[in-house]
């Protein structure tokens, strides 16, 4: 358990048994999370509220909180406006899989 008393994303990885389905649900869940961190990085470093943020990307606060803790899945327009509101731009790339020891 974390210090918060919360489970993190990777031992509740560990504990549980991985199938190619859950491995799947854990991929989803990391990607999410790292969108979400990342915007709430570069919100934190212009010293923006979630409000302001939200105002400027064309959301509510709500649903910047909800981005930046993983528990949404973007769309692409969404990331955009997210990038743009944030002085960024939005750059998807598609590259080869790392191997896997």
């Amino acid at each position: 358990m974390t210090e918060i008393g919360r489970t993190s994303l990777a031992e509740a990885r560990r504990a549980r048994a991985m199938t190619g389905e859950t491995e799947e649900e854990y991929s989803a869940a990391r990607l999410r999370f790292m969108l979400g961190e990342a915007v709430r990085n570069q919100r934190e470093g212009l010293g923006l509220s979630q409000q302001e943020l939200g105002r400027r990307a064309g959301m509510t606060q709500s649903a910047v909180a909800r981005f930046e803790a993983g528990g949404t899945v973007p769309t692409i327009p969404v990331l955009d406006r997210l990038a743009r509101a944030l002085g960024l731009e939005l750059r998807v790339e598609l590259a080869p899989q790392a191997k896997s020891a």
